[in-house]
């Protein structure tokens, strides 16, 4: 309870003030574990960056050589994955929101949700399982039938276990909670704007093309940020899945396949001593920075969206 004194400054109770402050301490300790976290990351990574001595590690040595074929990879299979999950996800989450039947629209809400807490390495386990020799087939009509398109081009591998297929297995991990999120936002749209497109004449799929994708448009764009930022640092599906060679190729069947910076480190760093944790650790540093900017570069869509709606 808020109560004004004579001088009208608000005097708050002890449970406003209790809350206050946990909300504020709350949110400073986000700040804090990030910039400890990137104080390590760059303490740790110097010696990568600056190493002159000649008895360094050719790995680190070799430092951007070495990591800019990661960086590919990384970027490559996130973006791949992204392209796949993204219109399965806005499709999903319009048949729940707006075409199923309400019984059906909640259990494939729990379906969605409960998919959502799969761990990464049960997803790994399916990828080399059940996904990569299912899709090898698939992989040779591709090659036989659209060889002539660069990305299906080359000699098949034939295990499956390829750039594509670990993009697949990451699509299938951020399709939940891409689907979770799009889904609340479409359920958000304002009823009056659906009922008045309705009552012009409009059909369903207009109706959706004109009231709740324009108004769902930062939610979408919310989601697919949040599930890239996921598969950028994915690591255990991709290293169990992938069959990697480091090398930078935009190939998709091949066995010829780059890694990803967060597998790198988890098939490496066990094994790694001296300076070459140093490596592993900057690599880490530089995944850090791309995942930031993709979230920074998130926030300034949204924000210049609702500006934009703002001003209209």
């Amino acid at each position: 309870m808020t109560v004004t004194s004579a001088s009208h400054k608000p005097v708050l109770s002890i449970g406003d003030r209790v809350f206050s402050r946990s909300a504020v301490f709350a949110g400073s300790m986000i700040l804090v574990t990030l910039a400890a976290v990137a104080i390590f990351l760059i303490v740790r990574s110097l010696p990568a960056f600056v190493a002159t001595d000649k008895s360094a590690s050719l790995l680190t040595s070799n430092f951007w050589a070495y990591v800019g074929p990661l960086v590919f990879g990384t970027i490559w299979a996130a973006t791949l994955a992204l392209v796949v999950a993204l219109p399965l996800a806005i499709g999903i989450a319009l048949f729940i929101s707006h075409y199923a039947p309400r019984k059906l629209a909640q259990v494939l809400g729990y379906i969605v949700d409960l998919l959502a807490a799969v761990p990464s390495v049960v997803f790994g386990l399916w990828g080399i399982g059940v996904l990569a020799p299912a899709i090898q087939p698939v992989y040779v009509w591709l090659n036989e039938n659209l060889g002539w398109i660069p990305f299906f081009s080359g000699t098949v591998t034939g295990t499956g276990r390829t750039i594509l297929t670990a993009s697949l297995v990451l699509a299938v991990m951020i399709l939940p909670i891409m689907t979770a999120i799009c889904r609340e936002v479409f359920l958000q749209a304002p009823a009056l704007h659906e009922e008045a497109a309705l009552a012009l004449g409009a059909t369903r799929w207009e109706m959706i093309r004109l009231a709740v994708l324009p108004f769902g448009r930062p939610g979408i764009v919310s989601a697919a940020m949040l599930g890239l930022g996921r598969a950028l640092g994915e690591t255990m599906a991709v290293a169990m899945v992938l069959s990697a060679t480091g090398m930078v190729t935009f190939n998709l069947l091949t066995s010829e396949n780059p890694s990803t910076i967060a597998a790198n480190i988890a098939l490496k760093f066990p094994e790694a001593y001296g300076e070459n944790i140093n490596v592993l650790i900057a690599t880490g540093l530089i995944l850090f920075i791309v995942t930031f900017l993709v979230n920074a570069v998130a926030r300034w869509i949204i924000s210049r969206r609702a500006e934009f709606s703002g001003s209209n």
